[in-house]
């Protein structure tokens, strides 16, 4: 038999040697993924540091602190306060309401915006519940007629039928001056229906609300019907208006259907709602792909009807995900862009808070396969800081909160996981956590104002 250990020796070389050579090539990436780089020895190699872009670029405005206390409660990432002397535009605004609740008259409202890190009412179900826990209330808030995550959405059944759905995200030609809060407009065809259902797998107090309104614009006559729990069918025949509308029924509603008997191509509807008469509202309202400034292009008319219809004592932002690139140092052209958008929903709710939620924990792999904090990410936080600060409204570490970095790594490997491979989005066990978490930030900020009311009173 031929001997072949030199052949098989040189043609061994020649593997190491060519896989050797594949180490020096430059970085390669598939759309926005890196390639991991060929290394034979990455096992035996020590850990090399990745340095991070260089943020400290970029002016930071000083850290506002309660005025009673010097520091925050130890292991509390707290929210931080840059109204101005006024105070408006603060988280004063929204303290103030929840301590004057009894008196109030209406429900304490939250409209909570993001993008699919609260989609299907990821985290503020949470937030909702502990909210309503404390100071009472009930049922979902507000539904869009219509909706992409019906089926995963644990705190509401929400059924519909006839309906032609038109939203900011849309490929096509998408009508901005007919859209709504939510960034959605909808238009009945013949008998077009919504059907919203408590449940009480989720939260203890989803299964029954006391109010429902359904919300529309209509500038000629339409007749609607509302039914209760399948009881009797109320109809409601409505001349027309000029201005946007709601229609509402209250009792026990553990159920509450809507329909359109008939109205013109002029008309146009928008969302259902589940809510109690005292209490907390919270009204989620995500945009999968949303960087936030797609607010901005909701007519102010539009955002001002609904603070006479629907009084909101918080707003909440919580975006960045769609922001945050690997590498990015520079975020001007988005806070400048998001300065305009916190200005018109301060304009169209002036009694509200206003509350920036800065971006989460979000990884990538780098050219070895090692997942690391994405640079970028601790970059934009900065941005939105200094978007708070300049903008005269408030600002919550989302990131610090969390963890920092590594953080989003710890949530999906923990036992059961709390967030998705995609090392970005959190899942519902997530949500629950995260809420807590910011459920005590609001509360202990609460409880420093209240001491710093009494303090001042003094």
């Amino acid at each position: 038999m031929k001997n072949k250990i030199v052949a098989t020796f040189l043609f061994t070389l020649f593997v190491v040697a060519g896989l050797g050579g594949l180490h020096f090539l430059p970085s390669l990436s598939i759309g926005d993924k890196p390639l991991r780089k060929v290394d034979l020895l990455a096992d035996v190699r020590p850990d090399k540091v990745v340095e991070m872009a260089d943020s400290d670029t970029v002016a930071l405005p000083p850290v506002v602190k309660p005025l009673f206390v010097d520091t925050c409660k130890t292991g509390m990432t707290c929210i931080e306060d840059y109204s101005d002397s006024t105070r408006s535009g603060g988280m004063e605004a929204f303290y103030e309401a929840l301590g004057n609740l009894p008196a109030l008259g209406r429900p304490v409202r939250i409209a909570y915006f993001g993008d699919s890190f609260i989609e299907a009412d990821i985290l503020t179900a949470d937030l909702r519940a502990m909210l309503q826990e404390r100071f009472g209330g009930c049922g979902v808030g507000y539904v869009p007629i219509t909706s992409n995550v019906y089926g995963f959405r644990p705190t509401v059944r929400h059924s519909f039928s006839g309906w032609e759905s038109h939203a900011t995200t849309d490929s096509l030609y998408f009508d901005r001056s007919r859209q709504d809060i939510s960034n959605h407009y909808f238009i009945a065809r013949q008998g077009a229906s919504v059907t919203l259902s408590g449940q009480k797998k989720y939260a203890s107090r989803l299964d029954t609300c006391e109010v429902s309104a359904f919300y529309f614009f209509s500038p000629d006559s339409l007749t609607l019907t509302s039914q209760i729990n399948k009881g009797e069918t109320v109809v409601h025949s409505l001349a027309g208006d000029s201005v946007l509308r709601a229609v509402e029924v209250r009792g026990k509603i553990g159920q509450v259907r809507w329909e359109v008997k008939q109205a013109d191509s002029s008309a146009v509807f928008y969302a259902a709602t589940m809510d109690p008469v005292s209490g907390i509202v919270l009204d989620n309202f995500s945009t999968r792909g949303s960087s936030g400034q797609q607010l901005g292009q909701i007519p102010l008319a539009v955002l001002q009807a609904y603070n006479r219809l629907r009084t909101y004592d918080l707003i909440v932002l919580q975006y960045g995900l769609n922001v945050a690139f690997e590498q990015g140092v520079n975020y001007t052209y988005y806070k400048d862009g998001m300065i305009p958008v916190v200005r018109r929903l301060r304009k169209a709710f002036p009694q509200a808070s206003v509350l920036v939620i800065g971006v989460g924990d979000r990884e990538y792999k780098t050219e070895n396969g090692d997942l690391r904090t994405m640079p970028g990410v601790k970059n934009l936080i900065r941005y939105q800081q200094a978007l708070a600060a300049e903008s005269n409204v408030a600002f919550w570490n989302l990131f610090e909160a969390m963890g920092g970095e590594g953080s989003i790594v710890e949530m999906v490997e923990s036992k059961p996981s709390m967030a998705n491979y995609d090392y970005t989005h959190i899942n519902f066990r997530g949500g629950k956590h995260l809420a807590g978490i910011l459920f005590e930030a609001l509360m202990y900020g609460k409880e420093q104002y209240e001491k710093r009311k009494a303090y001042e009173s003094e």
